[in-house]
């Protein structure tokens, strides 16, 4: 069965799943899941001897004395039994400590919103510390009145707004794009968080400066060390960006962007300029280096695909996975994220066996337009190998490709949107691997 498809201008013939990896993977024992019945225990039993389950019975511990002294960490922080769930970065990914990425960690999340401290971040340049009293914004070009504006100006405008949009790198699964290269949800996709962002549109701010009718661009700007610069059609301006201070109630964190970034939904992260301090209409783009030498598609005819600024449908799933595998055999969820810039995910379709058959998953949580969707599968497992795929589609119609499709249409140069579906090998001791369909 298969559904698969791109754009218009990008769609490829569909194929049939056929094996390409570093090692051979036989699919003959691989199925949907059978049936496995579900056994009962005493509650007090341990489930190997039989014997009182010495976490129940004497008392534990923990239950006799007082605990630690909730003020002893005023701003709160995560269980220590929880310390390995940070981002982490890739050794021959990371040129230094001021240019480097930090993964979000997919696997051990849930619901869609990323708590603030494990959010995805990209640095080109160092984290800028910046005073919010010295803080300043200004608009200039193309406009009546050139205008500057404090963080506590862009505070007190009306019409401030909660959104919840994905953010992605457009690099995001950009190591795959030749075969399976790292292992772990993480890795392949953690270059993404998705947030409730507070500020005000943009169009606020530029209505008040009086864009000229002749203005067809703006350049956004950051204070950082890279001095980020990206330049944004005045129509997507105008449309749904914002000028966000706020990140899941709280102020934006330092390595967000700290007073004030740039949100825009749907589109590659890169244009979400952090530390915003400058914008400036024009009639035309700028050809910054973001724009040009990077962030732009070659082709395996040498051309370059180039302004693909929005991210289309694409998920994962998060559970299992390398860094999340099956550790019994009977019930089990099966759990994962979906998103699209091109608007709201309406169904994901999830397959056990490489493609070859697809049920529909339950989703579950808000859906909303540019926001990640979270999707489940129940599921029996007894203990066979699986395929495990995902495959988002959106309200546009537009369907998750996979990843021959999309190198059908543009070669294997490039290292940006790449969209295609993903595949986890579940070995028969419920370790899991990142391999591929062809």
């Amino acid at each position: 069965m298969s559904e698969t498809s791109l754009p218009p201008t990008e769609r490829a013939p569909g194929a049939q799943p056929s094996l390409s990896r570093r090692s051979f993977l036989n699919l003959a024992g691989v199925g949907a899941g059978a049936a496995v019945a579900v056994g009962g225990r005493s509650a007090l039993a341990a489930p190997a001897t039989g014997e009182p389950d010495p976490n129940i019975v004497p008392v534990p511990e923990w239950t006799k004395t007082l605990g630690a002294p909730v003020n002893e960490n005023p701003y709160g922080k995560p269980s220590v039994f929880e310390k390995d769930v940070v981002r982490r970065e890739v050794t021959w990914l990371t040129a230094s400590s001021q240019s480097s990425v930090s993964f979000t960690p997919l696997y051990a999340l849930d619901s869609v919103i990323t708590p603030n401290g494990l959010c995805f971040v990209r640095h080109h340049g160092g984290q800028a510390e910046i005073d919010p009293d010295k803080y300043r914004l200004m608009i200039h070009g193309m406009v009546d009145k050139p205008l500057v504006f404090t963080l506590e100006d862009i505070k007190r405008m009306p019409g401030r707004v909660n959104r919840a949009y994905f953010l992605e790198c457009a690099a995001n699964s950009g190591m795959e794009w030749r075969g399976a290269q790292l292992n772990g949800c993480q890795f392949t996709h953690g270059m993404i968080h998705n947030l409730f962002y507070t500020g005000v549109p943009l169009k606020t701010l530029l209505d008040m400066a009086g864009v000229n009718p002749k203005g067809k661009w703006v350049l956004a700007e950051g204070a950082d060390a890279a001095v980020m610069t990206r330049s944004i059609p005045l129509e997507k301006a105008m449309n749904d960006c914002l000028v966000a201070f706020a990140m899941n109630g709280e102020a934006l964190r330092p390595e967000q962007g700290y007073p004030v970034r740039l949100v825009v939904p749907g589109w590659e992260g890169n244009m979400w300029v952090k530390w915003l301090r400058r914008l400036k209409v024009g009639d035309q783009p700028w050809q910054q280096r973001e724009e040009t030498s990077k962030y732009t598609d070659l082709l395996a005819d040498g051309r370059s695909r180039r302004f693909t600024f929005v991210m289309d449908a694409k998920s994962v799933v998060t559970s299992p996975s390398p860094q999340a595998p099956l550790k019994r055999k009977g019930p089990n969820v099966l759990s994962g994220i979906a998103w699209s810039g091109r608007g709201t995910i309406t169904r994901v379709d999830v397959s056990l066996d490489g493609g070859r058959n697809w049920t529909t998953a339950r989703l579950d949580g808000p859906a909303m337009p540019m926001s990640m969707t979270r999707f489940y599968l129940d599921f029996d497992w007894a203990g066979q190998e699986l395929m495990v795929q995902s495959r988002a589609m959106d309200d546009t119609g537009y369907v998750q490709p996979t990843k021959q499709e999309l190198r059908a249409v543009r070669g294997t140069n490039s290292i940006y949107h790449n969209n295609g579906i993903q595949t986890w090998l579940v070995r028969s001791n419920g370790e899991t691997e990142n391999v591929e369909v062809g």
